[in-house]
């Protein structure tokens, strides 16, 4: 289901940037592709390491380029965090994000419009509100497993002997190995 409904949406975007003369070149179908595809709001660089193997000479001035026009298209957002990456989201239909404090992930959620809110800001302020963006701060279910694992190992008394992590920003693993199991 989810297979076609991405194989939908990404000949919809296609259609899109052909009809606005846009010329769909490997690289811009590929990255678009990676784009519809993706549930992890990936970077630039995200991008590009993703699909340099497929595309060896393609940089990530090439991946930065596409973004703009598909972003000055409207078929992607840019999400800023007040750090030096943006992040590229192509569900640009209304829906917010829940993001992890400790690891980065980005989760979407839909709630109902805040049309109201909008017009109490334009009301009270007397901007004219173009948009809005919510975001909910918290931890992520990985993160909090984490911790919990961490604080039982704090409990284990010194029987801890070996911690290391593997984090990629979307799941972040934490192996232990205990005496016992050595």
């Amino acid at each position: 289901m989810h297979d076609e409904m991405a194989a939908h949406e990404l000949k919809d975007a296609l259609d899109a940037l052909k009809e606005t003369g846009v010329r769909i070149t490997p690289q811009r179908h590929a990255i678009l592709e990676f784009l519809v595809n993706s549930m992890t709001h990936p970077t630039a660089d995200d991008i590009y390491k993703a699909l340099e193997g497929k595309f060896p000479n393609m940089s990530v001035a090439t991946v930065y380029n596409n973004l703009r026009v598909f972003r000055e298209s409207g078929l992607v957002k840019e999400l800023t965090y007040g750090d030096s990456s943006s992040r590229f989201d192509f569900a640009t239909s209304d829906h917010y994000h829940a993001i992890c404090e400790n690891c980065g992930k980005i989760v979407d959620f839909h709630y109902p419009g805040l049309d109201e809110v909008e017009q109490l800001a334009s009301h009270v302020t007397g901007f004219k509100v173009s948009h809005h963006r919510l975001e909910i701060y918290g931890t992520c279910q990985e993160c909090e497993k984490r911790k919990s694992l961490i604080k039982k190992a704090d409990r284990l008394n010194g029987q801890l002997i070996f911690m290391t992590f593997f984090d990629c920003r979307i799941h972040q693993t934490l192996y232990l190995l205990m005496l016992d199991q050595v």
